[in-house]
């Protein structure tokens, strides 16, 4: 089934990343703290210039296949943040506590770039997961956690929990 965008050829040149562009439109709007016509007129000028200026660096937009099971999984990944700061409190706060920092390797199914920086971005976001290095040549990414004990069993996690249902979002 051949699916055809609502969107006439001359909008979707200017909406070449509508949820970007609804983003920088409703965060302006929030960061001025007003519904002004002329705050109005200004995030909807942000909205649509500004990913039309940095086409050449965004890419083209990522299109999630399945939107519901997205909003499932930033519910997972929201969660897993409060837990995970939770956890990296506890730890820090425990007058004993010793933590065994790692490098973890984590295999990659996932091909595109856009669904492989969303990953990124969901690691070094979740507390406890300091940083990552994405090695596009050999299909993997390099985790720094700040504790883990079981190397297999974190990797294990992060495919189970982010890349696998980025993969049924995405690809």
């Amino acid at each position: 089934m051949n699916r055809k965008s609502p969107l006439t050829a001359p909008a979707r040149r200017w909406l070449t990343h509508p949820a970007l562009s609804l983003l920088l439109f409703a965060g302006w709007l929030m960061l001025q703290q007003s519904l002004s016509l002329a705050h109005v007129l200004m995030a909807a000028f942000f909205g649509l210039l500004l990913p039309r200026l940095l086409l050449g660096l965004l890419g083209p937009a990522m299109r999630p296949r399945r939107p519901g099971l997205m909003l499932r999984f930033a519910g997972i990944v929201l969660w897993d943040i409060v837990m995970s700061n939770l956890t990296v409190a506890r730890l820090v706060l425990a007058p004993g506590a010793k933590p065994q920092p790692a490098w973890v390797r984590v295999p990659l199914a996932l091909r595109q770039p856009g669904p492989i920086t969303l990953l990124a971005t969901i690691i070094t976001t979740t507390p406890g997961t300091v940083s990552c290095v994405v090695d596009d040549e050999a299909h993997e990414i390099w985790v720094h956690a700040l504790d883990c004990t079981d190397a297999q069993a974190m990797a294990a996690d992060i495919k189970s929990r982010y890349e696998q249902p980025l993969l049924e979002i995405f690809e």
